[in-house]
């Protein structure tokens, strides 16, 4: 099937797998010259995240890491956190408290530029660094439902795609009220929007087939490392 080719994460040979291990390799250019141990925040995530990405126990035990996501997360391993928490507000966090902000594909969830703003603001509160990925609004597959040119279609008309037929990881949504709201809660960014959100970042293009699926943000440290522009 489609999906498990291209977008399935727990498919090793996937389009998005192999993706995400090679963004996991330009996250881990920002650890380098980090004293030990490295306070990580990451919103969104799980721990399974993190042994998929670095299985070697050396390497994740040196990394804290906090989860911070709306539903608590299972975790196993002493140096790992798991908080409740809204990333648009993270009172509970002081000022430059972790040495990076990492997010993968969570920001495209908050369903309006305001809210995307109020993480942003917080990513760069409480992180001496960040890498933050969101996928590419432009990209012509959407990412969550995967259907050619879905975020640009009408609200009502995806919320009746969404109702009518099983699409990308979303199984079919009788209620008319849950399918609204399930697709306006993503809302994807393009480039000019996500450079606003973070400015002065280096951003990497994730290019796939000649074109750009992804975006992150970062701090410089990764400066050198091909696919970044200005």
């Amino acid at each position: 099937m489609f999906h498990k080719r291209f977008a399935d994460n727990t498919n090793h040979a996937s389009v998005a797998s192999r993706l995400r291990r090679q963004r996991f390799a330009l996250f881990t250019a920002l650890l380098t010259g980090l004293p030990s141990p490295v306070r990580i925040l990451d919103i969104g995530g799980t721990q399974d995240y993190w042994h998929s990405m670095a299985p070697e126990a050396a390497l994740l035990g040196w990394l804290q890491v906090t989860l911070l996501n709306l539903q608590p997360q299972a975790v196993s391993m002493p140096n790992f956190t798991s908080l409740v928490g809204d990333a648009r507000a993270m009172p509970h966090f002081t000022d430059r408290q972790f040495d990076i902000v990492f997010s993968n594909s969570t920001i495209e969830h908050l369903g309006s530029f305001a809210g995307q703003q109020a993480m942003a603001g917080e990513v760069r509160r409480v992180g001496r660094g960040y890498y933050i990925q969101t996928p590419n609004r432009y990209f012509p597959i959407e990412p969550h439902f995967l259907f050619p040119g879905f975020q640009f279609l009408p609200l009502r008309l995806r919320a009746w795609l969404v109702r009518h037929f099983r699409l990308g990881w979303f199984p079919r949504l009788a209620d008319g009220r849950q399918a609204l709201a399930e697709v306006a809660a993503i809302r994807l960014l393009n480039l000019a929007e996500f450079r606003a959100l973070f400015p002065g970042a280096l951003i990497y293009r994730e290019r796939y087939l000649g074109l750009t699926k992804s975006f992150v943000a970062c701090t410089p440290l990764v400066s050198t490392k091909p696919g970044a522009v200005g």
